[in-house]
């Protein structure tokens, strides 16, 4: 079986790779020269744990295939998957641009039946607009081709994203017809003879469900976090609380860990399109837009509490940083909160100190030389007026508290992610705050 991925970002790429894992003929598509290049040699674009080497295998073994010409591709295809971007538009709305591109040009080259699935995050209703974009080509060449057309989301967490596509809990796809459900499940019989389910539905629910699944986990985090910030006020500790509902099965124990707010490349973009997608139907999607407020609000929290702590006054200050990518195990930082917090820091007149394992050189590329990178976490750490754990990085875990505290002018930790042992810190001397509980009092006891 052949197939072809237009778009080697994140989708696209782990999407090809994986397939040709499996033994399909893959062939990826990008208009992109010179990542293209880089690719036929085995340097990924993105840092996915395990990916690198999974290309070079497949390039190796002749099951994947780069190209920038996708045209010459289309009609050696029997499936192709379109997984360009859909960044948000000015009004937060998906811009299917490069998606109803891709589709023209598909349009415009095929010459026999094909079936074209949107592997992108895109929004109910987009298959219909990609169809009329196909047909609109095939009519001005007066040709009569039959074609078919599926959803086919993707549910890939960056740092384990090979495992969830090897390994998944569900595979969705949206179908029109019995022919396209046909090619859907010989291609994904790999995966379905290991006991992973395919989901056929109608192509609108595939949709629906990309959007879905990403906002109830958007969902939940907000919830956790405005949690956090309540029992800081009235005395309770989040971290026995979220022990307490997620014993609850029909809670659970995921996407409950209170922190500084969701980034990365989906769940703000995706919540921000499904809230205009609603507005443009006249209807109002109240949770989300509240699951919004909070997480911007929550990005701000270490901050504040830094703030706090040095009543108000961080001219001159200079302010360490563990993590900058929004989570472990990718360097992505679109969205990320340390962004919004070393904004925060550089209007206030600090100096900024950061370590990150991989996303160093992507934050040098977002901006610059506004702060200072370390080779590692004592280095940021050094003469220091504060520490802040940004990215729960697992290498961050347990340091070596003596030689931190031997390294801070002044020994306190603001703890974004709850990693830290409080009772710890405190006994060596540390000032600690973290996020839903309140150690004010603790503080001021020493």
């Amino acid at each position: 079986m052949k197939i072809s991925i237009v778009g080697t970002g994140y989708v696209g790429l782990v999407t090809g790779t994986c397939f040709s894992e499996v033994g399909i003929n893959v062939v990826c598509v990008d208009i992109d020269e010179k990542k293209i290049e880089n690719l036929k040699n085995g340097i990924s674009p993105i840092y996915e744990p395990g990916l690198d080497v999974m290309i070079s295998r497949n390039v190796e073994k002749g099951r994947l295939l780069f190209t920038t010409d996708l045209p010459s591709v289309v009609n050696d295809s029997e499936v192709i998957f379109i997984a360009v971007g859909t960044p948000p538009d000015e009004d937060g709305s998906a811009d299917l641009k490069y998606v109803l591109d891709v589709a023209r040009t598909v349009g415009k080259h095929m010459d026999r039946y094909m079936l074209i699935v949107t592997k992108s995050t895109v929004p109910v209703g987009t298959a219909k607009k990609v169809r009329k974009a196909v047909q609109e080509e095939l009519d001005k060449r007066g040709l009569n081709l039959s074609f078919g057309v599926a959803s086919n989301p993707e549910f890939l967490k960056e740092g384990d994203a090979i495992n969830d596509f090897m390994k998944p809990d569900r595979i969705v796809v949206g179908v029109e017809s019995s022919d396209a459900e046909e090619i859907m499940s010989r291609l994904y019989k790999p995966f379905t003879l290991n006991g992973h389910p395919v989901i056929f539905m109608d192509v609108p629910s595939a949709e629906m469900t990309k959007y879905a699944a990403n906002s109830m986990l958007a969902t939940k985090i907000s919830f956790m976090n405005d949690i956090a910030n309540l029992c800081e006020i009235v005395g309770a500790d989040v971290n026995m609380v979220r022990k307490g509902i997620g014993s609850d099965t029909r809670i659970g124990n995921k996407f409950i860990y209170p922190g500084i707010g969701y980034g990365g490349s989906c769940f703000p973009k995706d919540v921000k399109a499904l809230i205009k997608t609603a507005d443009k139907q006249g209807y109002e999607m109240k949770v989300l837009k509240a699951v919004e407020d909070v997480n911007d609000n929550q990005k701000s929290v270490l901050f504040n509490k830094l703030m706090q702590y040095y009543d108000g006054n961080l001219k001159g200050k200079t302010i360490a940083l563990w993590g900058l990518s929004f989570k472990p195990q990718t360097d992505d930082m679109r969205e990320a909160p340390s962004l919004v917090i070393i904004d925060k820091l550089l209007q206030e007149g600090c100096t900024v100190r950061a370590y990150d394992p991989v996303a160093m050189n992507e934050t040098h590329r977002r901006i610059g030389d506004s702060i200072t990178y370390a080779k590692d976490p004592y280095e940021a750490a050094m003469d220091a007026d504060a520490l802040l754990l940004v990215t729960e990085w697992t290498e961050f875990r347990f340091p070596t508290w003596s030689v931190v505290r031997r390294l801070l002018k002044r020994p306190v930790v603001f703890d974004g992610r709850n990693i830290f042992d409080r009772k710890e810190l405190s006994k060596m001397g540390f000032d600690y705050f973290c996020i839903g509980i309140n150690t004010s009092n603790e503080v001021a006891v020493k």
